[in-house]
């Protein structure tokens, strides 16, 4: 994505666009690789899931002449879902070296010793598409970053990356059993467009995510895509099309509403057409639709997000720095003071506590205390994706949101005093602990489930922690929302966790468990009528039934809509939140996961629901007196906790 100040592209609407309509129409790339790990089970193609029966590449004669196929094994090859997926890609596959270095990074692995091989092969295949060309500043009319990416820390896996692709095209060309062993004789002069190739597409290249969200590969779009620039408050966002393509050069609806600034430059529409950028137009790959999120007028610059807009401003300006080499000036990252919403993202409390009282700590390193949060917060939820351990992963996190994290590095003497660092509610770690604590007790009650049968104590400790699940998806949900009046970009993030709520709901009352337990214990309806509810007290299910006959929802009824919508949710939150949270010692603090008034007396309830044990010398333990407890919740800290006013 274009992102160099000294020569920058940027895309400006051509017409005035409304809230929620297409800015593109499906855009083709001009490059894409699956990752390593799903070779074997989705298609090289549109990175979709491969049929049971999956369809290899052609066996055809390409156009270089000493290239035996048999010298690659079968686990270099792409798969496809389909015929028409096969006849697409399989010519550029081969012929791009893309077997090659596969077989080349399999039988010596030293080779390019970094990991997943994608951009890698990202990098090969865009070579073979493009007309022979010398590096240079761009390629496609996209930023290379060529010299700055030689000189970041990461040189040295783009140097072994373009040499691997060097030795696979040689591989494909002239020797096909050339080996690694030769790699060291690969000069930098060899593979000098090997390099650039491969920093084009770590500049541009974008991950492509399915409905899930799971990331299968990436994929780098031409400059109607990689010429709309960055903002952490965007008005566009993009979501990809991962399903066979369509029938070559059939007709686009939408048009490409966008134009560059200032360039007599014809870009790509996404139909089929010359182009001076490309050699040859395909259908195949993953698609790419641009969308807004906000109005936007005549001449307006569209901008999408490159980086999580959830993070606050100084991990987004690092991330893009790193990645991208740009300092963001966007109206979010210059307002001074930060916005409520980067405030709330990075909000932290600390207290002292000793062997005779305890007291707020407003003068706290707040560095140190958040690099102690994170590390703590990212080895649990590395540890949870790695070992797969949901109830030990399930219990730390609960544990830090809610008895803090103390500071083990202070002196172990009688009168020394021990920090203790808190999270806000709205803090990016809490919310990342949230989206895990919902997984981890969504896998631990399936689990369980799998293992019984006969309604008995583990069944229903199944469906506690389904509904300890279902709990925090509808925090992660309400919290999300909550930041989302404040930045209305947001609305993608909040669109995905309302749907992952909304499902963790539906699938709480649809389980045999729930079934089993209201018709024995409760009366309560037929939960398979659930799908079938009407909320007495809207008409948003008579209104999108007419809107989706008639097309989608209207523009001008968006605001009503989203209006009405939450209201109707906080009615019905209200009536299961505290079923939901029972017997979740952090869910207890949360008086309401939608809104969230009650910010102002989270140090009060912190320290009530905690235990209240805090630690006074060399780790020994003791348990406050409630009259302590009270006197915690001082002015001072619901200063530092609810730090500025929270939105209307």
């Amino acid at each position: 994505m274009e992102m160099e100040m000294e020569m920058e592209m940027e895309m400006r609407a051509e017409e005035d666009i409304e809230i929620g309509e297409d800015i593109t129409p499906p855009l083709t790339p001009l490059s894409f690789a699956l990752h390593d790990s799903l070779l074997s089970s989705h298609c090289s193609s549109c990175f979709s899931l491969l049929p049971p029966h999956p369809f290899p590449p052609l066996h055809f004669n390409p156009t270089f002449p000493h290239n035996p196929h048999h010298v690659l094994s079968s686990s270099s090859s792409s798969s496809y879902c389909s015929p028409l997926c096969s006849n697409s890609d399989s010519p550029l596959h081969m012929s791009s070296a893309e077997p090659h270095l596969l077989h080349l990074l399999q039988s010596h692995p030293s080779t390019y010793p970094h990991g997943d091989s994608s951009d890698l092969r990202a990098a090969l295949r865009l070579l073979h598409s493009l007309p022979a060309t010398r590096p240079s500043a761009r390629i496609a009319g996209l930023l290379t970053n060529h010299h700055k990416l030689l000189h970041h820390d990461d040189h040295q896996r783009i140097r072994d990356g373009a040499r691997a692709m060097f030795l696979a095209r040689k591989m494909r060309d002239e020797a096909p059993n050339v080996c690694s062993d030769n790699s060291s004789s690969v000069s930098p002069d060899d593979a000098v467009l090997e390099e650039a190739a491969l920093c084009l597409v770590l500049t541009n290249a974008v991950e492509v995510q399915d409905k899930t969200g799971r990331t299968l590969g990436i994929s780098v779009y031409g400059p109607s895509f990689c010429w709309i620039n960055h903002s952490c408050s965007p008005n566009a966002c993009y979501r990809f099309l991962v399903s066979p393509p369509p029938p070559p050069c059939s007709a686009e609806k939408t048009p490409l509403r966008i134009v560059p600034l200032g360039q007599g430059i014809q870009i790509e529409s996404g139909v089929c057409s010359n182009n001076v950028f490309i050699k040859e137009c395909g259908s195949y790959g993953p698609r790419v639709i641009v969308r807004s999120i906000k109005r936007i007028k005549k001449g307006e610059e569209v901008t999408v997000t490159y980086t999580d807009l959830l993070q606050p401003k100084a991990m987004r300006q690092s991330e893009l720095w790193s990645r991208y080499w740009f300092i963001c000036s966007c109206t979010r990252c210059s307002a001074s003071p930060l916005t409520y919403v980067d405030q709330v993202l990075e909000e932290i409390s600390a207290a002292n506590f000793n062997s005779s009282s305890l007291s707020s700590d407003i003068n706290f390193d707040r560095d140190k205390a958040t690099h102690r949060l994170t590390d703590y917060i990212d080895d649990v939820i590395d540890d949870y994706l790695s070992i797969g351990d949901p109830e030990s992963s399930s219990v730390r996190l609960e544990r830090v949101l809610t008895q803090g994290l103390s500071d083990k590095q202070s002196e172990c003497k009688e009168e020394t005093s021990q920090q203790t660092y808190w999270l806000h509610p709205l803090h990016h770690l809490s919310l990342n602990a949230y989206t895990t604590l919902a997984s981890a007790y969504k896998i631990r009650a399936t689990d369980l489930s799998a293992l019984y049968s006969k309604m008995d104590d583990h069944l229903l400790n199944a469906l506690d922690l389904s509904r300890t699940s279902a709990a925090y998806s509808l925090l992660l949900a309400g919290a999300t929302h909550h930041l989302f009046r404040s930045e209305s970009s947001l609305i993608v993030s909040v669109a995905n966790f309302w749907s992952s709520a909304g499902e963790s709901l539906l699938t709480l009352a649809r389980s045999s468990v729930w079934s089993q337990f209201v018709q024995r214990d409760l009366p309560v309806s037929n939960p398979s009528s659930t799908g079938k509810y009407r909320c007495p007290n809207c008409s948003l299910v008579d209104k999108f039934e007419t809107d989706s006959f008639h097309g989608q929802v209207r523009h001008a009824d968006f605001d009503y809509v989203s209006n009405e919508f939450i209201d109707c949710v906080t009615n019905f939150t209200q009536n299961v939140w505290n079923f939901l949270g029972l017997g979740c010692q952090y869910l207890r603090v949360v008086k309401n996961p939608i809104d969230f008034s009650w910010l102002g007396t989270i140090g009060q309830d912190i320290v009530r629901y905690s235990g209240t044990q805090v630690a006074s010398k060399c780790g020994a333990e003791r348990r406050i007196s409630g009259s302590e407890a009270e006197g915690y919740n001082n002015q001072i800290l619901k200063k530092a906790l609810n730090p500025c006013h929270e939105p209307d």
